[in-house]
């Protein structure tokens, strides 16, 4: 999903990631305190104690939404399902669910914890806003404080919206769960107020631009272009998984595969397979047994004068977890691990034997036949 991720820390047993974009908000909103808001709250103050609250404020943002990622977590984790982590971005944060929710209460629990979470980091500020009694307003720390809580809450409700894929949305969607004992519709209405409140929200930030607020208005589009794709993201994955699951992959495999030996050196096979199949992965087998596969655009990491000399095992990506599964494997599962790899093929081995490959490409195409002749 992130792919310009790094991790910062681990917390209570959960990495915590920073997108590259996340910088972008934070520059944003550090200078958007420091020479806005806070001079606008409270004059008199040199620009450096500006800057000083602007950043203080920024880092106050980032430790409110780590917290309302990790209570999603912590409950999540509570009712049996796995996190791959916890990643912020130029939108906020996402705590990254591996698993779909076991039920309709478990999905309400996860979904209500984070808004919770925020309600009480925002009760909390606002409490330390008022340290101090009257002279609370002309201290740096109190306005920042203050404006932590504010941002808290409105974080909290504007993430009970009833638009999915946000809290308020899987809220919504665990009732209509609950009441319908329908996954699946529960998710098509959800993800269809999702789309709405995109819609509204593109709608409104061009509305914002023609009357002069061209920032504001920015930014409110493109809350709704993610929204919109979130939620269209997530019908498609449901009906995915209805023509998907259950489903193993040697149902969609391909078994007539080009294979390549790990002593032929990188020129044999850039003149008599790369240049004549065009294949983005060749499979390496040796006397009959699967050792891992290369990725055709890796060969420009050697100098051209070195390809006569340099054997395909160099540039071996040896088998694992990472990029093979077994024939039995569920295509959701595959599709899954595509997902969180970034691995568009996978390689399909029973124990040391290579019986086909897997790709994202295929199963797309699959999938959208799929859904033209249900139509």
């Amino acid at each position: 999903m992130f792919r310009n991720r790094v991790k910062i820390f681990r917390l209570v047993g959960f990495d915590v990631y920073v997108d590259a974009s996340w910088f972008i908000l934070a520059a944003l909103v550090t200078w958007s305190l420091a020479t806005g808001y806070f001079p606008s709250v409270q004059e008199g103050f040199e620009a450096s104690v500006y800057w000083a609250m602007g950043v203080a404020g920024a880092m106050g943002l980032f430790v409110s939404i780590v917290l309302h990622e990790l209570s999603h977590s912590v409950v999540a984790r509570g009712f049996g399902m796995r996190i791959r982590g916890i990643t912020l971005f130029i939108f906020g944060g996402v705590a990254e669910l591996q698993d779909e929710p076991p039920s309709a209460v478990a999905e309400f629990f996860v979904a209500i914890a984070g808004p919770l979470m925020s309600f009480a980091l925002g009760f909390l500020f606002h409490t330390l806003s008022a340290y101090g009694g009257e002279t609370a307003a002309a201290n740096p720390f109190n306005l920042v404080a203050g404006y932590l809580g504010l941002i808290n809450l409105v974080l909290a409700i504007f993430n009970l919206l009833p638009a999915f894929p946000l809290d308020g949305g899987r809220v919504l969607r665990a009732a209509l769960w609950f009441f319908r004992g329908d996954m699946r519709s529960a998710t098509l209405t959800a993800a269809k107020f999702g789309n709405f409140f995109g819609l509204f929200f593109i709608v409104s930030g061009f509305a914002f631009i023609f009357t002069g607020n061209f920032v504001g208005g920015i930014w409110w589009a493109l809350i709704g272009l993610m929204l919109r794709g979130a939620a269209q993201g997530a019908m498609q994955d449901q009906l995915a998984r209805e023509h998907f699951e259950g489903e193993p992959v040697s149902r969609f495999m391909v078994r007539d595969l080009i294979t390549i030996s790990s002593d032929m050196s990188l020129q044999t096979f850039i003149d008599n397979y790369l240049y004549r199949h065009f294949h983005d992965v060749y499979p390496v087998v040796d006397d009959g047994r699967v050792q891992g596969l290369v990725i055709a655009k890796e060969v420009k990491a050697i100098p051209r004068e070195n390809w006569e000399t340099t054997p395909i095992r160099n540039i071996l990506h040896p088998l694992s977890s990472e990029n093979s599964v077994r024939p039995d494997t569920d295509s959701m599962q595959a599709l899954a691990l595509m997902t969180r790899t970034g691995r568009n093929r996978l390689l399909v081995v029973e124990g040391d034997q290579l019986m086909g490959l897997v790709t994202m490409k295929d199963l797309m195409r699959l999938f959208e036949m799929k859904i033209d002749l249900s139509r």
